[in-house]
């Protein structure tokens, strides 16, 4: 007997998870990667210049494969000197879009740039003597009702 007041609290919890989500005031976006970048003294002309050529094909190319829905690039004046310069942002349409994100992009990166893994990590390391990645964060857009 005491396994039916049980089962109908439990009844009664699992059904409330639906209806509380359906009183939500917004909807959830699509999720923004914001990556914050240092340039190093004199590299800024060398820095975009990366940018415009192989960052912009590759990019382009995830956006052309329903990888991203986009990307931009925002220049900053930084307040204090360990403050970042740039920021780059990639918009991707869900959370779920991060499932297997690396084996996706990494295929549509060496397709563009003709380099393999090891390839592409020797480039990226060496784009350190231009640029500092301070770090990223993920954010959500919350789109209201």
């Amino acid at each position: 007997m005491r396994r039916l007041p049980m089962l109908w609290a439990l009844l009664l919890c699992a059904l409330s998870f639906p209806l509380s989500a359906q009183d939500r005031s917004y909807t959830e976006g699509p999720v923004m990667e914001v990556t914050a970048v240092k340039i190093k003294d004199g590299q800024f002309d060398n820095y975009m210049n990366h940018l415009q050529t192989q960052y912009k094909r590759v990019m382009d190319a995830q956006k052309d494969a329903g990888i991203i829905l986009g990307y931009t690039i925002y220049a900053a004046d930084p307040r204090r000197p360990e403050d970042p310069d740039l920021y780059l942002t990639v918009v991707y349409p869900n959370m779920a879009a991060f499932d297997g994100l690396r084996d996706r992009s990494e295929a549509v990166s060496s397709k563009v740039t003709g380099q393999n893994t090891a390839q592409a990590n020797t480039a990226f390391a060496d784009r350190g003597k231009m640029r500092q990645i301070l770090g990223s964060q993920l954010i959500r857009e919350l789109k209201l009702k």
